[in-house]
């Protein structure tokens, strides 16, 4: 499907940064920038974004400077991101803003080290990475003179929390956290409702740079071959495209032609059906969208069923591989010792984090825990491991 180049115009569903709802402390507007460019900048100059480069994503235990990280991916899921809006005249700043902050309350040693904090937690009001990064956003970023967190408008607040779609009422899909619902007290972000067209996007753009990254990084890394994937229908009937057009390649040229394809057709596909889905809605605001009681952006019901069928294979063949859940299993234990090891005694922690936590009991002191270990690099976890028990965790 080609998409012809066109000047920018917000479609009038589109959110609009110059009628924003605000942020929680108001500021005067800025001359150079419009209110979710200030919140994209204000991401990426956070202490959390520049951690996620030391991040794991999908953990590959061999050596290679050239699997994603955190940073990487999120890079990754911005581009689409704003490749969408683009296309459906949404705003491209604060789509490519939600995209960024989406991951900043993810854990060292990636799914891992989520769900061995999330066993920490059990009895402390649990852990969930996506209200983690709202916390992240709205106090633990401690940078600015006036207040903690960074400040960001009600429509990127409302895109890090409700991306995935509402957090209360029928349609939510999990337990709503406990701090989600505090700063909603103070500031509410309406979750019974989905986010605008924006965060929708930066939503389905995450699912495809899932799909084309794990993908190159499964073949990369040896965990299953370019004969092995062409099982899933939809991947294989861009491997013999590929060979109709070129003939016999390298292997990594093969795999780049591949990932390149992957994304192109759910971008296409996603624009498409998002183009249909308006046309039906006929919304005439971004609240028309945020009232529509379903996402507007999304895949197609053919392209659904392709990313069912790759992630139906990765699942085995990449996250469940002998080699990933043995390092994953490591990578848990360090973040299971090193939880107890810091509530027990908050003075092993840095100075700022010991005196916080000293003068807190229970679930308060246990979330302060949670907060300083969801903020480490996985080397810096490592490092305090090493510190703390005198042992070196070998992950490669």
């Amino acid at each position: 499907m080609a998409i012809p180049d066109q000047p920018f115009r917000r479609a009038a569903y589109a959110c609009d940064p110059a009628v924003s709802r605000g942020r929680l402390f108001p500021e005067p507007a800025s001359a150079t920038r419009t209110q979710f460019q200030r919140d994209r900048d204000r991401i990426i100059h956070s202490t959390a974004f520049r951690r996620l480069a030391h991040k794991t994503q999908v953990f590959v235990p061999l050596d290679g400077d050239h699997f994603r990280t955190r940073l990487t991916h999120t890079i990754e899921v911005g581009q689409i991101a704003r490749a969408l809006a683009r296309a459906l005249a949404l705003d491209e700043d604060l789509a490519e803003a939600v995209a960024l902050a989406h991951d900043l309350g993810h854990t060292p040693f990636g799914h891992a080290g989520e769900r061995a904090l999330k066993a920490c937690m059990t009895d402390f009001g649990g852990f969930d990475h996506n209200a983690q990064a709202l916390r992240v956003v709205t106090l633990l970023e401690r940078r600015y003179a006036r207040y903690d967190g960074l400040d960001l408008t009600y429509e990127t607040l409302e895109g890090i929390a409700k991306h995935n779609g509402p957090l209360t009422g029928p349609k939510a899909r999990r337990p709503l956290s406990p701090y989600v619902a505090e700063f909603d007290a103070a500031f509410p972000l309406h979750l019974s409702t989905h986010a605008g067209a924006e965060a929708q996007a930066a939503a389905i753009a995450d699912d495809i740079a899932y799909d084309a990254h794990d993908i190159d990084d499964g073949l990369r890394a040896g965990l299953f071959e370019l004969d092995d994937i062409a099982s899933v229908p939809f991947i294989g009937a861009l491997l013999e495209e590929i060979r109709e057009l070129y003939g016999p390649l390298d292997r990594s040229r093969v795999i780049h032609e591949l990932g390149r394809r992957v994304i192109t057709r759910f971008v296409e596909d996603v624009i498409a059906e998002a183009r249909a889905r308006l046309a039906m809605a006929a919304p005439k605001s971004a609240d028309d969208i945020r009232r529509a009681g379903a996402p507007v952006v999304g895949f197609s019901p053919a392209m659904a069923e392709a990313d069912r069928g790759i992630k139906a294979f990765l699942f085995p063949k990449m996250y469940r591989h002998a080699k990933v859940v043995g390092v994953w299993d490591r990578a848990a234990h360090v973040i299971s010792r090193l939880f107890p090891v810091f509530l027990g005694d908050p003075a092993l922690m840095p100075p700022e984090w010991a005196s916080l936590a000293s003068a807190r009991r229970n679930e308060a002191r246990a979330l302060l825990v949670a907060d300083y270990i969801a903020g480490m690099t996985d080397r810096y976890a490592l490092g305090e491991y090493r510190r703390l028990f005198g042992e070196t965790v070998e992950l490669r």
